[in-house]
């Protein structure tokens, strides 16, 4: 009864929540990456359409959500075996981070969707890598 009261609350919560978790179950490693890269734009996205909407509860709920993943991303680099490239990224998740960080308590949207582009652009390397 809990599932079904739950999905009439709100029902595309409860598809995301299914959604990642058939995502997730059984990926590997680099998959797992890949779906936190889209998440994380989904939440950046979320951010600056909630920024423009003036819906600052769901406006708090995708920056949490955003630097989670951020953190995330930058807890999972492996410095030992990615070199120069783990201090890039690590550096590049910290500056992501503070720009979300500095635009929560503004009114402009801007800086989620560059944000999110930034990452967007990372993710496609990160497509292209794992294809070869």
């Amino acid at each position: 009864m809990a599932y079904a009261t739950a999905l009439a609350r709100d029902p595309a919560s409860t598809y995301r929540q299914v959604d990642v978790a058939g995502r997730t179950s059984g990926a590997d490693a680099p998959a797992l990456v890949q779906l936190l890269y889209e998440e994380l734009i989904a939440a950046l996205r979320a951010a600056a359409w909630a920024t423009d909407a003036r819906n600052f509860a769901k406006k708090g709920e995708r920056i949490t959500r955003a630097t989670a993943i951020l953190f995330a991303l930058e807890a999972g680099l492996d410095h030992e075996r990615g070199g120069p490239l783990s201090s890039t990224l690590a550096k590049f998740y910290a500056g992501a981070r503070r720009t979300i960080v500095n635009a929560a308590v503004g009114h402009d949207s801007s800086p989620f969707r560059a944000a999110a582009d930034s990452i967007g652009e990372v993710a496609s390397a990160w497509t292209m890598a794992r294809a070869a």
